[in-house]
């Protein structure tokens, strides 16, 4: 737990530096970016339930790693719209494999960016499903999420904003 609480505020903290340059609308796409998949994320201020989440589930050091990764990364709001009790339950060590089976459905091995997911059809996620993948005119479909922001670049791979969280089959 006490790891827990130093991995959140020092989140919070970087969230603080962050924010300005990951304006969505606006950011510095062309710089190299400097913050891995976890700490760009978190820096976002609004992947809180999935920072916790990563961090009951063991999976920081992972996604802090040399990748490259794709993640498909739901928000809070995301997080929001599972039934009441889902998260708690989740993050809740007893039902530590079932997270991190529902976390890495999230991942793809590799950086694949906007451009090449609209040429797929299903991606094989590190969990070992696959997501299917729909294009309907300027809109993108990983499973039933939308896909709200694409081709966050990170130092280790790249994030795509989900509006739901992604459940394997």
């Amino acid at each position: 737990m006490k790891n827990t609480l130093y991995f959140v505020k020092t989140m919070a903290l970087a969230c603080a530096v962050f924010v300005a340059p990951m304006s969505f609308a606006g950011g510095n796409y062309g710089a190299a970016p400097a913050q891995d998949i976890v700490d760009t994320a978190v820096a976002a201020g609004s992947f809180k339930t999935l920072a916790a989440a990563l961090t009951a589930a063991d999976l920081v050091t992972t996604l802090k790693g040399k990748g490259p990764f794709t993640v498909f990364a739901p928000t809070d709001e995301a997080f929001s719209k599972l039934p009441a009790g889902t998260v708690e339950s989740l993050l809740k060590p007893e039902n530590k494999a079932k997270l991190v089976s529902i976390l890495t459905y999230h991942v793809v091995a590799g950086k694949v960016m906007a451009a090449d997911v609209v040429k797929l059809k299903e991606a094989t996620t590190v969990q070992g499903g696959k997501v299917a993948i729909v294009v309907a005119g300027a809109s993108v479909k990983v499973d039933n999420a939308n896909v709200v922001t694409t081709d966050i670049k990170t130092s280790n791979g790249v994030i795509h904003v989900i509006d739901t969280v992604l459940m394997p089959k």
